[in-house]
């Protein structure tokens, strides 16, 4: 029988949604508004549209008309706001005293709801993404992950920067922004999510009465993912840098497959944390790298788990047959359960700790929610990642790392010979 779920949730007018994790024990209360609209809902005309007006909608609405009075109104009380883009979702967010919910749920919802779009704003601030690009571009240890999320998603919009190009944000006009916004904020792709010390019933009218979106999208989805790469990719971005930035990698499961939860442990054992495999054989025992972790990324239809790391470049080839060694490893070699467990308390506890503040905890429900509609409490999670077994782990590392390999690499060299003899392309 499934548990008693530790939320509230209440369907709301036009099709939004409402997850509350009432703590009556916190002096804090935290406000998400979530929206089913990402980077990768864009043309490439428009790429960075979805970030672009994530920070226009703080520069002024109707009631506030400059950022000066959206910024004071919260941080007048002591409260903190931010947003993020991510591929398929915008998330804007508020955590303020309990007993101030009320002005962060006005806020919000006049942002998001009834901002100008001014046009001396759009110009202002267009200038401000194009030198965040470019500070980006210079980070190689950050732009490496667009250059393989470029190579496991070519020709697609998974494959561009949620900001966008310097193209795409030079020529996306003002009138393109307003279309974006009218096409896809709107109230069945909301979800609003709240946590604190709030009472549920009166918040939830305070919401209610302050649903103004449109009820209907002009109803634009995203394309599919592309099928993998057939063959082993490398993609050197030549750079006079101190240290090569490498990640390499493979497709792997979506959010939405059962197999997500046997991916995070497979994660865990390989990249995450100082008793990781990858950790303790790259850094610990050869000296190689000072960063070196895994990942994973997954969307709607698809994902990829992908390792990273920043080494001297006269020891990368070393470093990469190293990890491409432990993945073979985990791959053919049966996991011990001691492993395991370690693999399945580090994750559980990861889980518990991270959902320990009210803004990540109603930021969890929202994602549930939005991305896979349907909320799993955090017991049912762990029951999921106890059902896990060596066995399924080693089956699923078999299957992604059989894969062609895919490989991003910056740095000084002069080839990427090295680098393909490695992956075998």
């Amino acid at each position: 029988m499934r548990p008693a779920p530790d939320y509230l949730r209440h369907e709301l007018a036009g099709g939004a949604r409402l997850l509350a994790a009432p703590l009556p024990d916190r002096a804090s209360a935290s406000l998400v508004l979530m929206l089913a609209v990402g980077s990768r809902f864009e043309e490439d005309r428009i790429g960075g549209a979805s970030h672009f007006i994530e920070h226009l909608l703080f520069k002024g609405t109707r009631r506030r008309p400059t950022a000066k009075e959206i910024a004071e109104t919260i941080e007048g009380v002591g409260g903190v706001m931010n947003a993020y883009t991510d591929k398929e979702l915008t998330a804007y967010w508020s955590r303020v005293p309990a007993d101030r919910i009320e002005l962060a749920i006005d806020l919000m919802f006049d942002m998001v709801s009834e901002s100008r779009l001014a046009p001396e704003d759009v110009e202002r601030e267009r200038m401000v993404i194009l030198e965040e690009l470019k500070m980006y571009l210079d980070q190689p240890q950050d732009y490496v992950h667009s250059l393989f999320d470029r190579l496991m998603w070519p020709g697609h919009p998974l494959g561009r920067d949620v900001i966008g190009t310097i193209e795409s944000v030079s020529g996306t006009t003002r009138e393109d922004l307003v279309r974006y916004v009218q096409g896809h904020y709107c109230l069945p792709n909301l979800v609003v999510g709240l946590s604190g010390a709030v009472d549920v019933e009166v918040t939830r009218t305070m919401i209610e009465s302050r649903l103004t979106l449109p009820t209907s999208s002009d109803g634009r989805t995203y394309l599919p993912a592309p099928a993998p790469p057939a063959t082993p990719g490398v993609v050197l971005h030549r750079k006079d840098t101190e240290q090569a930035h490498i990640c390499i990698g493979t497709r792997a499961v979506s959010y939405l497959d059962p197999e997500r939860y046997t991916l995070d442990l497979l994660n865990t054992i390989l990249g995450e944390g100082m008793s990781s495999r990858l950790f303790l054989e790259i850094r610990e025992r050869r000296g190689l790298a000072y960063d070196v972790h895994s990942y994973v990324s997954k969307h709607s239809d698809a994902g990829h788990f992908a390792v990273y790391m920043g080494v001297d470049p006269g020891k990368a080839a070393e470093a990469v047959r190293a990890v491409i060694d432990e993945l073979h490893r985990i791959a053919e070699e049966p996991l011990g359960e001691a492993e395991l467990v370690k693999a399945r308390e580090f994750t559980k506890g990861r889980l518990r700790l991270g959902l320990e503040g009210t803004n990540s905890l109603a930021t969890w429900l929202c994602q549930q929610e939005l991305l896979t509609g349907e909320v799993k409490t955090v017991d049912e999670v762990v029951a999921l990642y106890e059902a896990v077994t060596a066995e399924k782990v080693q089956s699923l590392a078999g299957r992604l790392l059989g894969q062609p390999l895919q490989m991003a690499v910056i740095g000084p060299f002069a080839s990427d010979e090295p680098f393909r003899s490695a992956v075998g392309a």
